[in-house]
């Protein structure tokens, strides 16, 4: 048996920590440090810690599982696929291949996002997929790609974000959500820096801020726009920069200036003074950051209420400058990898857009088909969700839980058990999974080799630590083993190496390049950060020092140099490869120094307007209701929920309200109080402090049953990135009486 450690990845958010992995003579796997690796130089929270624990027999799935008689029984593993594919084939010969539906998984490895997408491109011919990452960050992906061209959570590394002037953090509780990550700020402050965070709850990481903002939940548009007010009646418009780098300025300037600090007070409850200091903490350094999260993104105005934030940084010269620039903080795993290679329901690999027909060709020749054959854009996630059982009728669903997850869940629970046939791939019976007509046990991360994609746009390789139990097959071989039953007997390789090269030529000339980086570059360079197109360009004045470096090229367009004698062991760094390394483009850590990722290389300022959330607080719900995550769970809660340490810490959801409101409803500490909204009620024990807004509740959303906070938050779509506004709604309180 192998006891030597692999230095791998965490399975959990987009901080993708480094951990080493080292299977015991008892069967476990133990962590431990890993401090080569720059993003948590070492450290891991409780997730990490744990996640070795979902790996245990009695905590995953061990076997097939299909529906007889309303029950789900053990079956095996040719039963189990066969099913599958005469319920997807029988769907499509009766209703048609979008009668088909697929819903994907922002965890799920570059390789099983990519070979998802081909599958229901290519197999299926459904324009019906997209992936749970919608309900992450779509709307800053949006935002980015109209003022930039280009969408990367982070345009910088981590490491930057010590060395700059001032971080206004928006909207993300980091301390709960990615606690490696908090050092990065604690090194701000101690360099000098400063932090502003916006939040309407003063969270822990609130508690770290020099200035906190605690706006009304929805109003981060209007606070955005009261800031570049302020900027431009002080003076403090860098207007070379503007000039000579964006485009559009004089129409955001007028929307802008229709937002005036006791307008925009009235609207946020942040007071003008609060504003001044905000815009003073923020111009007077050489160098300054805007870090946004779910806050301001998952609302109904989220794409425009990031655009805000970006012009903000264009108008001071904040974006596309050394240690300076707006970025997102990716949530899942591989939500920015999840989103560039296809499984979305309007891209193709590369992040490039289903409709456009040059994209269409390019993968198409790649995957050897017609490029006429490929199905147009399809329904966003909650869409794809709210039409099961009516337009679509049967899905194959990967790494999700959207009776959790989704918006409005009681519906979505309704719509999926509706379905005439549900096929679910998962580690764990989630509550999804339960539902289902056939579940299948899938490899996880520890027992498979694939790569993730972090939020700084870093290309990783998780390595296989451990060989999976018997019984147990990976994603792909299940795409494998479905694509030959329904009779696409080639393209749907088990070798996650082989399909990263497929993958390479899919996504070369793309916006998300990965031409130029190979199994073995990743291993020896810690990660290479996209654009890295296959063979370095004449006269390139790349970021290889890491002080400067080109803006965000398209790539090289064509194939990339044969890699096909590349080989890798998944239990150490032993390597051959091709022989283009003394060409190979370093990569791009730091995006649009040189020149945005537009027509023209300038900026784009997009103007905008205030405008209120989807449903306002009246007399039948005059409470509004926000949600998040805490420290010990994580999305769903399908694995975390199964950890004894993690459940320890946080066993079950909770309604947190401020003493005033509390007061008001005679509920003490503990006490179980319902939410009803519109859509659901919700009942969990109340959480009583002075950390939150008087008008304002807070529930994280882990959970499922009665206290499901989701079963209340609100589907409203932003207009542009389909995202739904789980960060706002109405709701009213009541007490709950024995």
């Amino acid at each position: 048996m192998q006891t030597t450690a692999t230095p791998t990845h965490c399975p959990y958010c987009a901080l993708q920590c480094g951990m080493n992995l080292t299977p015991t003579p008892d069967g476990t796997v133990e962590v431990s440090e890993r401090t080569d690796f720059p993003v948590n130089r070492g450290a891991l929270c409780g997730k990490g810690r744990t996640a070795p624990a979902v790996l245990a027999s009695n905590v995953r799935l061990t076997s097939p599982l299909v529906r007889e008689g309303g029950t789900l029984v053990p079956a095996s593993w040719d039963e189990a696929l066969d099913r599958i594919a005469e319920g997807l084939r029988r769907t499509r010969a009766e209703y048609g291949p979008d009668g088909v539906g697929v819903f994907g998984g922002g965890g799920l490895t570059n390789e099983k996002a990519y070979t998802l997408g081909k599958f229901a491109r290519v197999v299926l011919g459904t324009s019906q997929i997209d992936y749970n990452g919608r309900f992450c960050m779509s709307s800053a992906a949006a935002a980015g790609i109209k003022a930039f061209g280009l969408d990367r959570g982070l345009p910088f590394p981590l490491e930057d974000i010590p060395k700059t002037g001032c971080v206004i953090l928006v909207g993300s509780n980091l301390a709960e959500t990615m606690p490696p990550s908090l050092r990065f700020l604690t090194e701000l402050k101690e360099n000098g820096g400063t932090l502003v965070v916006i939040d309407p709850r003063r969270t822990k990481t609130a508690e770290q801020a020099d200035l906190h903002l605690a706006p009304r939940p929805g109003t981060d548009l209007a606070l955005a726009l009261g800031l570049l007010h302020l900027v431009i009646a002080e003076g403090r418009v860098d207007e070379e920069y503007v000039r000579e780098r964006t485009v559009g300025w004089e129409d955001a300037r007028a929307a802008a200036m229709a937002h005036w600090p006791e307008y925009v007070e009235r609207i946020t409850g942040v007071s003008v003074p609060q504003l001044r200091e905000t815009v003073r903490l923020f111009c007077e350094p050489e160098a300054a950051m805007v870090l946004t999260a779910r806050g301001p993104e998952q609302q109904s105005k989220g794409t425009d209420t990031v655009g805000a934030w970006i012009n903000l940084c264009l108008a001071t010269g904040r974006a596309g400058r050394p240690l300076s620039g707006y970025g997102c903080l990716t949530g899942q795993g591989n939500g920015q990898g999840g989103r560039e290679h296809g499984q979305k329901a309007d891209q193709l690999p590369g992040y490039r857009k289903l409709d456009d027909p040059a994209a269409r060709r390019h993968v198409a020749d790649v995957w050897g088909v017609d490029p006429d054959s490929l199905p147009g854009p399809g329904r966003s996630a909650y869409e794809l969700l709210d039409a099961l059982g009516t337009d679509i009728k049967s899905l194959l669903l990967m790494a999700s839980n959207p009776v959790v997850s989704a918006p409005r869940a009681a519906h979505i629970e309704e719509r999926i058990k509706s379905l005439d046939f549900l096929a679910v791939c998962d580690v764990v019976l989630s509550e999804t999974a339960a539902l289902a007509d056939v579940v299948l046990p899938v490899t996880q991360w520890a027992e498979e080799t694939g790569t993730t994609t972090n939020l700084e746009g870093r290309v990783l390789l998780r390595r296989q630590a451990i060989t999976p139990p018997a019984g147990i097959r990976s994603d792909l071989e299940v795409m494998h083993e479905l694509a030959a039953r329904l009779g696409v007997e080639k393209g749907f390789p088990t070798d996650p190496e082989e399909i990263f090269e497929e993958l390479r030529r899919a996504s070369a000339g793309g916006p998300a390049d990965y031409s130029g980086i190979t199994y073995r570059r990743l291993v020896e360079e810690n990660g290479v950060f996209w654009p890295c197109p296959a063979v370095e360009p004449e006269g390139l004045t790349g970021d290889q020092d890491g002080e400067g470096g080109p803006g965000a090229r398209r790539g090289a367009a064509g194939r990339p140099a044969s890699t096909k004698d590349t080989t890798i062991s998944t239990g150490d760094t032993t390597t051959s490869s091709g022989d283009t390394a003394d060409r190979a483009h370093p990569g791009t850590p730091r995006l649009f120094l040189d020149r945005f990722a537009t027509p023209d290389g300038r900026a784009r300022f997009v103007p905008v307007s205030h405008r209120a959330i989807a449903e306002e607080p009246d007399d039948e719900y005059p409470v509004l209701l926000t949600t998040g995550r805490v420290v010990a769970q994580y999305q769903s809660g399908a694995q975390t929920r199964r950890v004894a340490e993690l459940n320890a810490a946080a066993p079950g959801p909770f309604v947190e309200l401020h003493p005033r409101l509390a007061a008001r409803l005679g509920a003490a500490e503990g006490d179980p109080v319902a939410v009803v909204s519109r859509r659901g009620r919700a009942v969990a024990p109340a959480r009583i402090t002075d950390a939150i807004r008087p008008d304002t509740v807070f529930m994280p959303f882990h959970w499922p049953g009665e206290g499901r906070a989701n079963s209340l938050t609100n589907p409203a779509l932003d207009p542009t990135s389909r995202m739904p506004e789980f960060k706002a709604c109405a709701v009213r309180l009541e007490a709950v009486r024995p």
